[in-house]
């Protein structure tokens, strides 16, 4: 067989289609290939303007209410802020004295009787799946006999949950966008974005930092961190907290009782957030229920997360009395019931398990030795800015110190403290208007950090 021949066998079918416009002289020695002639022409490269590369839309308009919010949430922000100063300091050894995330193991009495409730999940005598939205019954009961013994707090006025600023959101969405509301000013976040969200506000006005239709009770050292109730105006609900985070001020039960009884003058209801209620020193009501009258206009909101070290974990739980009633008599219970039905599915068997174990009294005792340290920490804190000759408040019935820095702006003061000592803090003023010239430094850290960030603190301002 000629070289010709033995070429054109080894072309297979599929190969010539591709050859199928293609002239071949196989006689040829130099096996020329011959190609149909085609125009010559210019291939222009354009770019497309950045202009038309646009993302498919829907048709669907975004809440206008969330749109309301200025910035990022507050905490959020600040890792934020955190993290683009390790990556300008990459070697940096930042301490954070920010966000109040507690650093202490859980105490093991607590932790051993969620591995058992875990192990037990593994077995057909312990294998539980959804249990009551409302809280496991032995939990609900010790949390009635702990802190509010005494107080005619039954076990089924009380809910447990995923923690109190899971609640806050929940409440909201029980009292609807048709509301009013106040807050201490300053507070904590939730309070106020939430109702931005639910469409209960105005728009944000920038000139005096507040959003309409919002009531902001200002708190300052001049008022001993408690508004002037005489010139605050009625609202339907009042979001109060104390210990108060972010000022660490305390209401005494005096002051309570004006507060109770300015809500029933109003007909409003108080939402008391006592997330630290175990860290108070001075004799100072622990629960809003300690007041006379107080079951008719106030829910109560509180946390396992600064006692336990259950800010990853998760649990807490709100009271809400049978007494209290919207203005047709209907009990706001059966409506917060309903919509803890709807939007949860009760908090884990693993968690609730780690609750009761708190509430054990090995589990008390082991709690008040994790808040004890915790107040030692801001003791050093306090004595720190102190000896610095700073204004410094709370400490003594909350884990935050509120530190002035007068004429100058919070966050000028949390970047310079951020860029000069590598210490977190937050500013005052993301808690509202009334925080500008203010930074809440934690007391959530490891002994070690906290007397480091101590030494840099007086490094910076001796």
């Amino acid at each position: 067989m000629s070289s010709s021949s033995l070429l054109q066998a080894s072309i297979s079918s599929s190969s010539s289609a591709f050859f199928a416009n293609t002239k071949i002289n196989f006689n040829s020695r130099a096996q020329n290939v011959s190609l149909p002639a085609k125009p010559v022409g210019v291939c222009t490269c354009v770019a497309t303007p950045q202009s038309e590369k646009t993302a498919f839309k829907t048709q669907v308009s975004r809440n206008v209410n969330i749109a309301k919010l200025q910035a990022g949430y507050l905490f959020p922000e600040i890792a934020r802020r955190r993290a683009a100063h390790l990556q300008k300091y990459p070697d940096a050894q930042v301490i954070s004295l920010g966000i109040g995330d507690t650093t202490e193991p859980i105490p093991e009495v607590i932790t051993s009787a969620m591995a058992k409730r875990s192990h037990a999940l593994s077995t057909l005598e312990g294998y539980s799946g959804y249990g009551a939205e409302q809280g496991e019954k032995p939990l609900r009961a010790a949390i009635a006999s702990t802190f509010y013994d005494n107080l005619d707090i039954e076990e089924d006025d009380i809910f447990v949950s995923d923690g109190a600023k899971c609640d806050i959101s929940r409440l909201q969405v029980v009292f609807g966008s048709n509301v009013t509301m106040a807050v201490q000013d300053p507070s904590y976040p939730a309070y106020v974005d939430s109702s931005v969200i639910m469409g209960q506000t105005g728009e944000y006005q920038k000139a005096v930092e507040k959003f309409g239709n919002i009531e902001y009770m200002r708190c300052t050292p001049e008022n001993g961190f408690f508004p002037d109730l005489r010139t605050v105006a009625r609202t339907d609900i009042i979001f109060f907290c104390s210990p108060n985070n972010p000022t660490g001020s305390a209401a005494t039960r005096e002051q309570l009782t004006q507060l109770v009884q300015f809500a029933k003058d109003n007909g409003s209801i108080i939402v008391y957030d006592s997330a630290y209620a175990m860290y108070m020193s001075d004799d100072n009501p622990r629960s809003i229920f300690e007041i006379p009258g107080a079951k008719e206009v106030a829910i109560e909101t509180s946390s396992f997360s600064k006692y336990a070290g259950f800010t990853g974990v998760r649990l807490g739980w709100t009271v809400v009395p049978k007494q209290l009633l919207f203005s047709d008599g209907f009990p706001v219970a059966k409506d917060f019931n309903r919509i803890v039905c709807t939007c949860f599915n009760g908090a884990s068997n693993i968690s609730q398990a780690g609750g009761l174990a708190c509430l054990s009294p090995e589990g008390l005792k082991a709690m008040h030795e994790v808040i004890g340290f915790y107040k030692e920490n801001t003791n050093i804190i306090v004595e720190t800015f102190e000896s610095l000759g700073f204004k410094v408040y709370g400490g003594k019935n909350a884990p935050y110190v509120w530190v002035h820095f007068p004429g100058r702006s919070s966050w000028d003061v949390f970047s310079e403290i951020l860029e000069k000592t590598h210490v977190v803090t937050t500013p005052g003023s993301g808690f509202g208007p009334g925080g500008e010239g203010f930074v809440r430094v934690s007391a959530f850290g490891h002994r070690t950090n906290v007397l480091e960030a101590c030494k840099r603190f007086k490094q910076l301002y001796k």
